[in-house]
This record gives C-alpha cells, structure tokens and sequence, in this order.
C-alpha cells in the first residue's frame, strides 16, 4: 500500500512530489523513487529518475524547490545534487546495469557540481548561496559519492577523485566538527553512521551517547532536541542505520512509526506529543519512502545494504552488477 500511495503522488512529468499538489525537491524525490523500487513499481521509479536527467542544470545541478514545473527556490543545494547517485545505484542493481549507462551523464555532471564546492578542508557547501557546511549534508554527499564511485566503475569510466573526495569529508567529520554549522536536528547524531562516517565501535558510542537525548519511547525520534516532535522521516532513519548494524532496536522504533499510519498505507510527517496532535497535517512521500527502506534494511535487501555500507576502492570495483530483488511481506 504505502508504494502504491507514492505511485499515485507521482505526476505524469516524473517528478514526485512531497504530497499532493505540494511541492517537490531532487532529494526527497529520490527517497520517494527508491521506496517505489523496493514497493514493486519499477517503470515509476526510472520515470522519476528520468525527470531528474531532464530537469538538471547545465552546470550538473537541480533547484532547491519546484511546483508543478516552475522553479519555486533557485539555490541550488550539493546533497540534493549528490542524491541521485543513491537512488540511480540502487535502481539498476535491481533493474540491471543497462540503466547506468543512460543516466551515467546525469550521475557525472551532479558529482563534478558538487565537487565545485569541496573546500580545501574537505566539507562541502550546503548551497551555493551559502558558505555553511552542514554535517547530515556533508554525510550524506559522503555515501553519494562513494555510491557515484561504483557507478563509475561500472560504466569503465573509475573515479578514483570520488574516492579521494569522500575521504576528505568524512576526514573533516570525524576531525573537524567546529568547521560545520551548529545545529539541534538529530539527523546532525545519525546520519554520520548512517553514512558510514562513523563505523564499528566508533559508531556505537556516537549512537548511545545523544540516544536519550533525541529518542521518544514509544513514540520515535525528534526532529530537534528541543521540541516535542517526533517525525516519520526521521524515526525511519534511524531505524536503517540501526538495521544495517544489525541493531535490535531497530524492531521498537519501527513499531513507533505506526502511530503515523494512515489506512490508504501513507505516513503523516509528525506528531506533537506535547499538545498530542499530528503536526502538520499532511502526508509526505519522503516519510514513505524512508519507511520502506528501513523496513527493506530490516529484511536484508542486498541493494539497501550495498548503497549504504562503507565501500572501499577495491570493494567498489568487484561488487556484483546486479541483486536479486527480495518479497517484503511488511506492506
């Protein structure tokens, strides 16, 4: 049910937006597209990543925001950018390696924009309208670009600058913390696991340490520290980085998800526990999608734990081309 929602979000250009009539932006439309991938609509989610290679910028990137066609924000963001790596690996390993060559162009002219914006100690600009470095972000360009480096590989066009280039950020991460912008989001705690910035024991630390602080019992994850809102995006979050470490505790933040379900399978973006009321009133495709990857991770999905597991170069070079995609029972 809850792909079936997002397919029929979708709009006939490709694009999907947040929700109905809402507006839509390249990242939150590719973890759209991905849930569609792994909810059995596979021309749908390589129409959305078509809209995208037909929406790109001269200059490799997207707008921050578009309605109905018409750019609604034009800055121009790196981790949207860098997105599409993850959604076009996770795609053709499950689709098949044919897909790579067609948006291979679209994947080299995103990474060669954000890398415009690599600063010599590594972090990357959030936008180009901005001289701040935002840690999630900066994350998350950390997996895109090692996601982007096996695209590479692949196609027999190897970046090994990607490579290089992934290194300096997570460098920056796990060493420079006063270089990023102070924030009170809990995606700032996870991603850097998430994103594989973080591993092992390292990992496990940064995981306990700010755990209290950002997890709800019985309700999810906050969005900031200091607000009583929990969100669907990001309990499903963290739920996959606790699956792909094989973490327990992944089961109970799943079942605090519930609480966001609606019955036609789509998930209300958050709860205010305070006041105990939805907030806001809507029902994003983002939040859907981040559900079915969690809920993916959880069953082993080799393609969920290939685009998201730390790489190195040689890994990157013998990888499989393509998974056997797997049943999910959980929708």
């Amino acid at each position: 049910m809850t792909a079936a929602w997002i397919a029929s979000v979708q709009q006939d250009s490709g694009a999907i937006p947040w929700y109905p009539g809402g507006p839509a932006d390249a990242w939150n439309h590719i973890e759209a597209a991905m849930g569609l991938d792994i909810g059995g609509y596979p021309e749908e989610a390589a129409a959305a990543y078509r809209w995208l290679a037909r929406t790109q910028n001269a200059d490799g990137s997207w707008y921050a925001e578009y309605q109905d066609g018409t750019v609604t924000n034009p800055a121009k963001d790196a981790n949207f950018t860098a997105y599409v790596a993850v959604g076009v690996l996770h795609h053709s390993l499950l689709r098949g390696t044919s897909f790579l060559v067609e948006l291979w162009p679209t994947v080299r002219a995103a990474m060669d924009f954000v890398l415009q914006m690599q600063s010599p100690e590594g972090p990357i600009r959030w936008r180009d309208t901005s001289e701040e470095f935002l840690l999630a972000g900066c994350a998350s360009i950390h997996q895109s670009l090692l996601c982007a480096s096996i695209i590479a590989a692949r196609v027999g066009q190897p970046r090994p600058d990607w490579i290089a280039a992934a290194a300096n950020v997570a460098t920056a991460i796990r060493n420079r913390p006063e270089l990023f912008a102070a924030k009170p989001h809990s995606m700032d705690w996870y991603y850097p696991v998430l994103c594989s910035i973080f591993t092992g024991s390292a990992a496990a630390e940064r995981l306990s340490r700010d755990w209290d602080r950002f997890v709800e019992p019985g309700l999810g994850v906050r969005c900031v520290r200091d607000q009583p809102w929990v969100t669907g995006g990001e309990t499903a979050e963290l739920a996959l980085t606790l699956a792909l470490r094989g973490d327990g505790r992944v089961q109970d933040l799943l079942a605090d998800i519930e609480l966001l379900r609606h019955e036609d399978g789509s998930y209300w973006t958050g709860y205010q526990f305070a006041n105990e009321v939805i907030w806001p009133a809507e029902r994003t495709t983002w939040t859907a999608g981040a559900i079915l990857l969690a809920r993916a991770a959880v069953t082993g999905d080799p393609a969920i734990h290939t685009v998201f597991k730390p790489l190195s170069a040689k890994e990157i070079s013998t990888l499989p081309d393509r998974v056997m995609p797997i049943e999910h029972p959980f929708d």
